[in-house]
């Protein structure tokens, strides 16, 4: 079973950093990846019709959730909420990216994200039930 646990954090810390690599890093940077024709996050989201303010809210929830897989490396309890944040804000990116009608290959980082914020959502979700009933 600990090969089960190191698993799990490995794939916590995939997605935390993956979404800090986007949020953080290449926030203002021009990626094959970005929506549209957007170069940097602020014209994908506007490729998308979502307003600044959005995308600024958007940002702080997924860098929040990252951030919580961190902690649940520590306090196993926030794994579960954080990938159901993080599962939730996936099916939007994904959403997103039909709605401008992007080829495939654009969601395909977002896909990864969710299937990964699911995995860890299942995994996690009894801990977190134990813990609050």
């Amino acid at each position: 079973m600990e090969w089960i646990k190191i698993a799990k954090i490995a794939v916590q810390l995939i997605v935390a950093i993956g979404i800090y690599n986007v949020w953080l890093v290449r926030f203002g940077k021009s990626t094959k990846w970005r929506g549209g024709s957007a170069t940097d996050m602020k014209s994908e989201f506007e490729a998308y019709g979502m307003p600044h303010w959005f995308m600024m809210v958007i940002g702080f929830m997924k860098v929040t959730f990252a951030t919580l897989l961190i902690a649940g490396i520590w306090f196993p309890m926030l794994v579960a909420p954080a990938a159901i944040g993080l599962t939730s804000l996936m099916v939007g990116a994904i959403g997103m990216h039909i709605k401008v009608k992007d080829p495939l290959l654009k969601s395909l980082p977002a896909f990864t994200m969710f299937s990964l914020s699911l995995i860890l959502a299942l995994i996690s979700l009894e801990d977190f039930l134990k813990l609050i009933s």
